[in-house]
């Protein structure tokens, strides 16, 4: 069944419009623990990262797949993808919007939230079911 998550962005939308666009469809695919980080003040790579993990690899895969379906509908595309083939962290570079999609196992051990700790930890909970 496929999901038709009106997300309501384009290609010119402001980077919190995609970050948030990406959250919603990160939960609609039962992501877990989204962190949504605001690290325009601390990097030059992204306005913001956000960070997620999948319960197996299958489904961090598919996490990043349904985000890159569900943003390429509006016309937002990723500028690259990386690590789709091993699936413990795929990062998805959409620019301004940076998503690292983790198996639960390396998000301990890269462990991202520590190291960005010093960033903006947006409050997701009108964004998530």
């Amino acid at each position: 069944m496929e999901l038709n998550l009106n997300l309501n962005i384009t290609s010119d939308s402001e980077p919190r419009a995609i970050a948030d666009a990406i959250v919603k469809t990160l939960d609609s695919k039962l992501a877990e623990d989204i962190k949504l980080l605001r690290v325009e003040e601390q990097t030059i790579l992204a306005d913001y990262f956000i960070i997620c993990c999948g319960s197996s690899t299958t489904q961090v895969r598919a996490l990043a797949n349904e985000i890159e379906y569900q943003t390429g509908r509006c016309g937002v595309n990723p500028r690259n993808m990386e690590g789709v083939d091993t699936a413990n962290w795929i990062v998805v570079d959409y620019g301004c919007v940076i998503v690292h999609i983790f198996d639960r196992q390396s998000r301990e051990f890269y462990n991202l939230d520590n190291l960005w700790r010093d960033s903006e930890n947006i409050d997701l909970s009108p964004l998530l079911k």
